[in-house]
């Protein structure tokens, strides 16, 4: 008799520890999947920012070509022909540029092309400052 509870003694601490590791192994899984999730999130956050910086650089080239070719002060306007203008230091953290592009012809009728592509980052030649840089393009025609 005494052999017989002590063999279901023994059985029932290799089924608690049996119990606990499967515990373990489910709550680290969910663990897991919640710090995936969270990740996933962080990246896509600040993927947003980049993108609506480098749209938002792309967005001041084209009102800023525009403005020069509006006023007659200008060093750019009206004269036809091509024209490159490049603008630094925009964005929310002050690293987003812009390269701008604009074509005129004066012919009848007059026809002007502005092309501007946003960065999300750049030195003052709009040249990359690191890896995973956003591109963001803008046309405007007239």
């Amino acid at each position: 008799m005494i052999k017989i509870i002590k063999k279901i003694k023994n059985n029932r601490e290799g089924f608690v520890i049996l119990f606990v590791v499967t515990l373990s192994a489910i709550l680290l899984s969910i663990a897991l999947g919640v710090e995936n999730i969270a990740q996933k999130e962080v990246k896509f956050g600040t993927s947003a920012k980049d993108t609506n910086n480098a749209f938002f650089a792309a967005d001041t080239g084209i009102e800023q070509a525009l403005f020069n070719d509006r006023s007659s002060g200008s060093v750019y306007a009206p004269a036809p022909g091509s024209w490159v203008l490049t603008l630094s230091g925009l964005g929310s953290n002050g690293t987003s540029c812009a390269k701008v592009t604009v074509d005129k012809d004066n012919s009848i009728p007059a026809k002007t092309v502005i092309i501007s592509k946003g960065y999300n980052s750049g030195d003052d030649s709009c040249q990359p400052l690191g890896g995973n840089r956003v591109e963001r393009e803008l046309k405007v025609k007239y």
